[in-house]
């Protein structure tokens, strides 16, 4: 078998409302064979691939589609369910497959829905090569090319406060998509547009991301708001940070000025040696190091947006507790393999990395990755609790006093920011607060992920306070859409109903065959009645109605640009189109 071509049809198309890759798969010698007609192929798929005997295919009940195995069914439809099959070993899984005929001989089309672009493109791939392996009765080193799928997912998918955002504004019915392969993400239509970046929104203040950005200026835009932060100096060599333990009562913190998710940081520092050692991790990260006072107490993290508190967690640094019989190092492996953690981002908790600042923490407290904890024995491995070096989460958004909440919301509005993070080191986040404890850090583009996902207590949907914070209840996200298809007389229908509605003084956004108008100005010639035509009439903040010359050949190969239409208009349906594609 041979792939052809592999093209994404990003919105609702003929194939399926959601987007869907399409492959052109040739099946050359397979071309004419049913599956019964090689020896053995059934048994081998099903022992590769338990899972694909709980597939409905098309009649409807789980072990569907073993009995058109048995019955006997084309190779592109075997792929097509093999496809589907893997998404589950890679998370991103989907279960919308169809596969029809291409008009070349012994060519079929085989269109599956998806999640990560990149991630099916290559998992159908890698269903050819399977298919054609368990053909042939070959071996086929599955496990290897499943971890190249993940690591696709991992770079190109969007990251989980992003994913919080998207899926908060789909349920609200907010039209949405990508607008790069990172996390910019264009919401609305028209003059309803707005965009999001992880947790930044477009109306995030960049004067009050560079005062976040710069711990030492934070610190002193909270002190003058009269809010509690930690004394502490900024340093740019090793001897003026050890030169701050005299001035200070230990212990001490020590960070880079503009490093994030924990990086760098140090904790609990009492001698010289350590001071130095800290300062040359914090140095990796930035040239300028922030030495303090280290708070005693808790760890927590509140979310604050639109100035509103709405999510807190107390945060644990990471830590393995002992058996008496594994070492620490196959306590971190046994940890690691908890199906919560993943790399980076992808999951709700991140695994746990033997750095040097784990082996540091461990040599502090006369340990080496080599001992054997007692049964029972807390290992700390890092005294920082971010959840992007392995650290965990307990919901504590109920239990916060009135006191805490309002420093906290009073710290955004100091700072600027619509959606902050603010990082507490208190000793109870229940109590009144009593001027023990503080501020250490507020943060622009605040990960949501502990509060979605925690490892103990309730789930808060920060994405959607996020989302009402964009768009408020009644905040309509659409302009109306008018689609004109058909054959003859698009263009002039489409002009028509332009030329009418321009007249009431709305902002009208066109797409023809000729061009594209936004207003009175001609924005590009040329035929302009595919999906990226719309979608550029749609992503203009001027437009308020958008009227769209929507051909065939753009519905049959792209797919539409938009979810749905307010108005739909068919013009005369005549011979001289039809049977195209």
């Amino acid at each position: 078998m041979k792939i052809r071509d592999i093209r994404t049809i990003a919105g609702p198309n003929v194939y399926s409302h959601d987007p869907v890759l399409v492959m052109k798969l040739d099946l050359q010698e397979l071309a004419g064979k049913e599956s019964y007609e090689i020896s053995g192929f059934n048994e081998r798929l099903q022992a590769t691939l338990p899972g694909i005997a709980n597939h409905y295919c098309g009649l409807g009940y789980a072990g569907g589609f073993l009995e058109r195995l048995r019955s006997g069914t084309y190779f592109g439809h075997i792929v097509e369910h093999v496809a589907l099959e893997l998404t589950d070993a890679v998370n991103i899984s989907v279960n919308r497959g169809k596969t029809v005929a291409a008009p070349e001989p012994g060519c079929y089309l085989v269109a599956v829905t998806y999640k990560s672009e990149r991630g099916m493109k290559f998992l159908l791939g890698v269903a050819v090569d399977l298919v054609q392996a368990l053909v042939d009765d070959v071996h086929f080193d599955l496990e290897p090319r499943l971890a190249d799928a993940r690591r696709i997912v991992a770079e190109y998918e969007l990251g989980p406060s992003t994913r919080a955002i998207v899926e908060a504004a789909a349920r609200k019915g907010i039209p949405w998509f990508r607008q790069d392969e990172n996390s910019l993400v264009h919401l609305g239509y028209g003059k309803f547009s707005r965009r999001v970046e992880g947790t930044i929104s477009d109306r995030t203040s960049e004067i009050a991301v560079d005062v976040a950005g710069d711990k030492e200026l934070t610190k002193t835009v909270l002190r003058a708001a009269a809010l509690p932060v930690p004394h502490g100096c900024l340093v740019s060599d090793a001897q003026a940070a050890i030169e701050c333990l005299s001035r200070m009562s230990p212990p001490l913190v020590v960070k880079p000025l503009d490093g994030n998710q924990g990086k760098g940081v140090s904790l609990n520092l009492i001698t010289p040696d350590q001071v130095r050692e800290a300062f040359d991790f914090a140095a990796k990260v930035s040239p300028r190091v922030i030495v303090e006072e280290m708070l005693m107490g808790s760890d927590y993290r509140v979310v604050v947006v639109d100035y509103k508190m709405v999510a807190a967690a107390q945060r644990v640094p990471p830590h393995v507790w002992g058996d008496g019989e594994r070492t620490i190092r196959e306590l971190i492996d046994l940890a690691n393999g908890d199906p919560r953690r993943g790399n980076d981002h992808e999951k709700p908790l991140t695994k746990i990395s033997a750095d040097p600042i784990v082996l540091a923490i461990l040599k502090k407290n006369g340990k080496s990755l080599d001992d054997v904890p007692q049964q029972g024995e807390m290992v700390l491995l890092r005294e920082s609790a971010n959840l992007s070096t392995g650290g965990s989460a307990k919901d504590v958004t109920d239990v916060v006093h009135p006191s805490v909440r309002k420093i906290c919301e009073r710290a955004a509005r100091a700072v600027g920011l619509d959606i902050c993070g603010v990082d507490l080191v208190l000793p109870d986040i229940t109590r009144q607060f009593s001027g023990l404890g503080g501020i250490v850090e507020v943060n622009a583009a605040p990960g949501i992920r502990m509060h979605h996902h925690p490892s103990e207590g309730q789930p808060r949907d920060v994405g959607a306070a996020i989302i009402e914070m964009m768009y408020p209840a009644n905040t309509p996200s659409r302009i109306p859409v008018l689609s004109i298809t058909g054959t003859n007389g698009k263009t002039t229908v489409t002009r028509i109903i332009r030329h009418v509605i321009a007249g009431t003084g709305v902002t009208t956004g066109m797409t023809t065959t000729d061009g594209i108008w936004i207003g009175n100005d001609e924005i590009t010639r040329g035929d302009m009645t595919g999906p990226w035509s719309a979608r550029l009439v749609l992503s203009d903040p001027t437009v308020e109605v958008a009227v769209l010359e929507t051909a065939r050949g753009g519905i049959v190969r792209s797919g539409l640009g938009f979810d749905w239409s307010d108005i739909g208009i068919m013009t005369n349906i005549g011979a001289d189109h039809i049977g195209q594609d």
